[in-house]
């Protein structure tokens, strides 16, 4: 399944044996043994209360004599450990401990046997007491009242030291939250007691809410208020130095009822109404450490044929409405909507019938999303029970006793990319796997793998161009949150495709009104995001447009014989060998492509000047982030894509064990494969124009001289899908004989390349066609400011002259030029080509074209 649930705590495997074996001893021995044990006729009242924000666990069960036993289970050294025992039938509301574990706040209801006899409930409903535990000492009551009570301690940001006081939260029925201020104590050694148990400051957090939720890792307060029947989100940060500060207001277009009550994440309550959630509205905030804010929510269901949620995704200005298809009438719903937060995602889950994976760093296209019906087995192997999202990742089935870890299951995405025919879905799980973090160069290994096995079978994007783009964000992305504002993410920029089985509406939201001035760490991060959409900035994603024009500008400067500062030019050459070094660095293994093995000039020009472009566009946006730090996130960036398109290389020339050059008469499929592979690359490149790896344009002109038909390799000449290099034009004329074949071939060659290189060429190739077209060139130098002189009307013959009065008088009067300009004779240091070997080439192509 595409979600992993890891389970970090059970209680039948964790709790239960412990307390079966404290009990068998109790029986052997006639002691209690260190806490009560269990009768298996109470098995069923074994249940989590809480978790609070260290990890550790509160549960409770039913003891022989029916009373009400408090443990807690600690994760870190995975132990339980007995707190309190309550001698009455009472039943559980609520629960927490300090950190210190000194003091347990409990909420408690009479039992139906019990009825109003218990005389702890002084005719009450529901009792709230807090306990002094550390040794078990005075029990006070802090409410005594009719409707139900939540009770919460706060936990400090550091527990390296014990606080000054403790913080406990009351949440009433009543529709308000109070603090209470515990100053505790130390007597008699470590006994520790309340200070003054008679009176405990209190103060008002919140009141006349509608529904609330505690984030315990974070210590965040939300809830909700109606005012004009308009529903107000709140939150309220609980700090460390005693205080607590109301951080934003935001409205939101859902209808709640004045009368309603709903808390989420306050412990775990089994009094609620769970038989049928689907009769119930479901709502959620999810954040994560990059700054995003979700809200995530589902009304009643009011139809058997389709189900509506909502997402608000305030840090980025709008929300999204879906509403998904569940099939037939016949497919009851009776399990509610599950909202699940797994970080740089959200799941919605709704059992039998969907689940579908948000993305909510960037919801603004639906293909980065991915959407499964009840017609894939994913849908039927998470729990049916009801889960409960807590912070993090973690997951509570309350119904089991389980708590999870949520994890993205990489091996099931991974072969869902393999089976999936849809283009909206390879391009969800695309990102879905590279987001995991988890092991990236196997992810990448296999991804490539899968690339170049279905290179053909996408066609609303490119697997290639996505591939690269996506890798290469993701590489980086963790070193700073605000990267995602900069750095291209994907490379599509719109999606009208439809998704099977869903459908969208998106509206803008009004955003979250802050109501602090100074910001850090979580609150910084959600205000930038809050600020960029406020400012309606353009598009601040890098592209290489100003790289381009500059590559081209350079390209022709070079042509024309006019060149940059000397200074200006190195630089950006530096810029390219610090981008290879840093690559090579990071590459140990020897490569089985020949890249990086040639100067090619182009390559490490547009490398250099994508370094000095990024790093200008990432210092002008990025700030309090240090030069020397932005600098290496420019390398590393660059060189993963570098790297990218060679383990793209690598994995196909591995795949189809070629070696690099040797040139066969004729193409192998192998070959031919390969071939096509890098003319992928190169498309998907050009048109982000992205640099390749210097070599790329030989090794892929090579495979192209052997691959296609001549008129073909012509074609991809001409249209620039081929470059002719130097290096690759050099090893054709060593390697090829001179059969009739390769003449044409090498002479087409030759005739397309630039007059400095073909100069070269024509004079590694041992043919009367390269000796012809070095003396029209040897010529056309000499007569390029020839004035014509007086001449004498006999012409000397030297022996062995040929009898033929034009070519003779030619020949005389370049002789004349040579000997009186010795410096132009000269020219490129060719001192082997004359007038005598002009006079030999002219005579060879005559007789050739006589057919003499």
């Amino acid at each position: 399944m595409a979600l992993r649930l890891v389970c970090d705590f059970d209680l039948r495997k964790d709790v239960l044996p412990g307390l079966r074996a404290r009990r068998a001893a109790s029986l052997a021995s006639g002691a209690r043994g260190g806490g009560p044990g269990i009768l298996e006729d109470n098995y069923e009242s074994l249940r989590i209360l809480n978790v609070e924000r260290n990890g550790n666990i509160i549960y409770t069960y039913k003891d022989d004599k029916g009373n009400v036993v408090f443990g807690l289970y600690d994760c870190r050294t995975r132990q339980n450990e007995h707190l309190y025992t309550f001698e009455k039938d009472l039943h559980v509301i609520s629960c927490s401990i300090n950190s210190e574990r000194t003091l347990l706040a409990a909420s408690l209801v009479h039992s139906a046997k019990e009825g109003r006899k218990n005389e702890l409930q002084l005719g009450s409903k529901c009792l709230t007491l807090l306990v002094e535990i550390h040794p078990v000492n005075n029990v006070k009551v802090l409410k005594a009242v009719d409707s139900s009570i939540w009770v919460q301690f706060l936990y400090p940001q550091v527990e390296s030291h014990p606080p000054p006081e403790n913080h406990l939260l009351l949440i009433s029925e009543e529709k308000y939250i109070e603090k209470f201020h515990i100053h505790v104590i130390q007597e008699d050694g470590n006994k520790v007691v309340l200070r003054d148990s008679g009176h405990l400051p209190r103060e008002r957090v919140a009141e006349d809410f509608v529904w609330a939720q505690w984030d315990m890792s974070e210590q965040r307060l939300y809830y909700i208020v109606l005012k004009k029947s308009r529903s107000i989100l709140k939150c309220i940060q609980f700090s460390a130095n005693e205080k607590f500060n109301l951080m934003f207001e935001a409205p939101l277009d859902i209808t709640l009822s004045a009368s309603g009550f709903e808390l989420v994440n306050f412990g775990c309550d089994d009094l609620q109404d769970q038989g049928n959630l689907s009769k119930h509205l479901t709502l959620c905030v999810f954040t994560n450490h990059t700054g995003s804010l979700c809200v995530c929510y589902s009304p009643k269901f009011d139809s058997w044929e389709k189900i509506t949620y909502s997402v608000f995704y305030f840090h980025k200005g709008h929300s999204k409405t879906f509403t998904a298809a569940l099939g037939s009438v016949d497919s009851l719903v009776t399990k509610g909507l599950t909202f699940l937060n797994l970080d740089y995602y959200v799941a919605v889950y709704l059992p039998g019938h969907f689940f579908h994976l948000l993305n909510i760093q960037h919801p603004d296209l639906i293909c980065h999303s991915l959407f499964l019906t009840g017609n894939n087995e994913v849908v039927d192997m998470l729990p049916h029970s009801p889960l409960q999202s807590l912070s993090g990742s973690l997951v509570l089935d309350w119904c089991s006793g389980k708590l999870y870890r949520a994890l993205l299951n990489q091996s099931y995405l991974l072969q869902f990319l393999w089976n999936t025919q849809l283009d909206c879905e390879k391009m969800a799980v695309l990102h879905c796997v590279l987001s995991c973090g988890r092991d990236p160069r196997f992810l990448e290994a296999k991804i490539i793998q899968w690339i170049s096995e279905n290179i053909s079978t996408c066609h609303s994007f490119d697997l290639i161009q996505e591939f690269i783009i996506a890798s290469s964000y993701w590489s980086i992305y963790p070193e700073t949150s605000n990267i995602d504002k900069l750095l291209p993410y994907s490379s599509v920029l719109t999606w009208n495709t439809e998704i099977p089985g869903i459908t969208l509406v998106t509206e803008e939201i009004t955003l979250p009104f802050m109501k602090v001035h100074s910001f850090k760490g979580y609150w910084e991060k959600l205000n930038s995001n809050l600020e960029y959409v406020k400012c309606s900035k353009p598009c601040l994603l890098y592209n290489n447009s100003m790289v381009k024009r500059e590559w081209h500008s350079l390209i022709s400067e070079e042509k024309t014989g006019r060149r940059r500062s000397m200074v200006y030019v190195r630089n950006i050459f530096d810029n390219a060998m610090k981008v290879i070094s840093n690559l090579e660095a990071r590459n140990l293994e020897p490569r089985l492509t020949p890249l990086f093995q040639e100067e090619d000039y182009h390559q490490r020009l547009l490398i250099g000047l994508m370094v000095s472009e990024l790093r200008e566009h990432l210092l002008r946006h990025l700030q309090g982030i240090e030069k020397k730090k932005i600098e290496q996130m420019v390398l590393d960036y660059i060189s993963k894509l570098l790297d990218l398109i060679c383990q793209i290389l690598e994995t196909s020339w591995r795949t189809h064990h070629l070696h690099p050059w040797v040139l066969h008469l004729r193409a192998s499929a192998a070959e031919f494969t390969v071939f096509h592979i890098m003319t992928r690359i190169l498309e998907a490149t050009m048109s982000l124009f992205l640099p390749l790896p210097p070599g790329f344009h030989t090794l892929h002109t090579i495979l192209g001289v052997h691959c296609l038909p001549l008129h073909n390799l012509l074609h991809y000449i001409d249209s620039g899908v081929l470059l002719l290099t130097e290096t690759a034009v050099i090893r054709l004329m060593k390697d090829l004989d001179n059969s009739e074949n390769n003449e044409k071939l090498k002479f087409s060659i030759i005739v397309r390349l630039p007059p400095h290189i073909g100069q070269k060429i024509c004079r590694l190739w041992d043919h009367p066609m390269s000796s012809n077209i070095i003396s029209r060139n040897h010529v056309k130098q000499l007569l390029l400011n020839y004035k014509k002189q007086p001449q004498s009307s006999m012409i000397d013959k030297s022996p062995g002259s040929v009898e033929f009065l034009p070519l003779n008088y030619f020949i005389e009067i370049l002789t004349d030029i040579e000997s009186s300009n010795q410096a132009l004779y000269a020219f490129e240091g060719h001192d082997n080509v004359d007038a005598k070997f002009v006079e030999e080439a002219a005579l060879k192509h005559t007789t050739m074209l006589l057919g003499l």
